[in-house]
C-alpha cells in the first residue's frame, strides 16, 4: 500500500507561480511512475504530467506544456509540480497518482491516489 499526501495548493493571481508537493509513504516509491492530474468543477479528470521511476522521462498535457515542470526526489519519497505562468483555467483540484501505467494519461491505470489539493487562479 502507498499513501499519497499533496500539499502546496492555494489562491494565486494569474501569472504567478506555485509548487505542489506529493509525499508518499512506504519504501517502494521508487518503483512507481508518478503523475499529476487535475479536475475542475463539472469537468473530467485531466492528465497534467507524469515522471518515470528514475525521473529520466517526463510527459505533459498539451494545456500545461512549457509552463509546468514535474520532478521527483526518490530519497524524500516526493514528487513535485512546479507551475509557472498560471492562468485562471488552471483552477482545479490537483491530485497525484502512483502506478506502473501502460497508458500514462489514463487515470484508470494508476493504483494509488492522493486526496488532492485545491489550486485557484484569479484573473
Amino acid at each position: 500500500q502507498v499513501q499519497l499526501v499533496e500539499s502546496g495548493g492555494g489562491l494565486v493571481q494569474a501569472g504567478d507561480s506555485l509548487t505542489l508537493s506529493c509525499v508518499a509513504s512506504g519504501r517502494t516509491f521508487w518503483t512507481y511512475s508518478m503523475a499529476w492530474f487535475r479536475q475542475a468543477p463539472g469537468k473530467e479528470r485531466e492528465f497534467v504530467a507524469v515522471i518515470s521511476r528514475t525521473g529520466g522521462s517526463t510527459y505533459y498535457g498539451d494545456s500545461v506544456k512549457g509552463r509546468f515542470t514535474i520532478s521527483r526526489d526518490n530519497a524524500k519519497n516526493t514528487v513535485y509540480l512546479q507551475m509557472d505562468s498560471l492562468k485562471p483555467e488552471d483552477t482545479a483540484v490537483y491530485s497525484c497518482a502512483a502506478g506502473q501505467p501502460n497508458r500514462y494519461s489514463f487515470p484508470r491505470t494508476y493504483d494509488y491516489w492522493g486526496q488532492g489539493t485545491q489550486v485557484t487562479v484569479s484573473s
